[in-house]
Parts: C-alpha cells; sequence; structure tokens
C-alpha cells in the first residue's frame, strides 16, 4: 500500500460488532467519495465470528459481512493510521500524530433487532462525519 495513502482504523475489543460496521461503512463511504483512503479494523480480543445481529442489521442496509471474520491488530498497525476510532473501549496509548476518537458506542450484541439498528445508524452517521473531516483535510493537504 501507498504509503502516502491515508489509513484509518475501527478498533473495539472483539471486532465483532461495532468496528466491524464502522469499517464496512468507512469502504462504502471512500468509493462513493472516490477517495483512496485504507480502512483497517481489528480487535485486541478478537471473537471467534461477527456476531449474527449485526450481519442481519447490515444486510437491512445492503451490506453483507456473511464472510467478515473478527482479527487482532496491534499497536504498530495502528500508529501508521491518521486516525484511529474506537468503540468506547479505549485503552490504547499511541504515538501523538494519531488521531485518536472514542465514540463511547453501545456494543450489539445480545441486543434486539431495533437497538442493533439504531447503533448501526448511530455508527453509519459517524463514519459519514470522519469522511467529512478527512476529505477536508486530504482537500487541504492535495
Amino acid at each position: 500500500m501507498d504509503s502516502t495513502v491515508p489509513r484509518v482504523a475501527f478498533v473495539c475489543v472483539q471486532n465483532a460488532g461495532r468496528s466491524q460496521m464502522a469499517a464496512a461503512f468507512a469502504r462504502r463511504e471512500a468509493g462513493v467519495r472516490g477517495l483512496d483512503v485504507e480502512v483497517l479494523t481489528g480487535g485486541t480480543d478478537p471473537a471467534d465470528a461477527v456476531h449474527p445481529e449485526v450481519v442481519e442489521a447490515m444486510a437491512g442496509v445492503g451490506i453483507d459481512l456473511l464472510d467478515s471474520q473478527p482479527h487482532g491488530i496491534d499497536t504498530a498497525e495502528l500508529e501508521t493510521c491518521r486516525l484511529v476510532a474506537t468503540m468506547g473501549c479505549s485503552t490504547l496509548e499511541l504515538d501523538a500524530d494519531v488521531d485518536v476518537r472514542d465514540w463511547a458506542l453501545p456494543d450489539p450484541h445480545g441486543e434486539d433487532r431495533e437497538r442493533v439498528r439504531e447503533i448501526r445508524d448511530e455508527v453509519e452517521s459517524r463514519v459519514e462525519r470522519l469522511f467529512d473531516d478527512l476529505e477536508r483535510e486530504i482537500g487541504v493537504e492535495g
């Protein structure tokens, strides 16, 4: 990957809910806006699978997470990012050059469909705002 391409990461403990939703929305948003952005996602203690209620909620907005798998992410990877969004579980200590945003979102695991959709919609809104910021920054640099 070209080192000039900005990287953004979405991190939570299990990488099975919020961070998976955020990464999927970010990939879609980058494509819609025509931005060359690398999207990373991972967890500090990854689960075995993406939560089924998250897969279902994302399918409701046309995003397929059936083949997505939680995985780990380490500090070295995160320190290569322009921005890291955590999902309310941040204990990260990263280089001062990395913009870390803690979104403090509730965990959708075990919640009913309506609540998971509400969380999904909030994640989508935050990703859109993040890309508004990123687009302005890239425009200033470019």
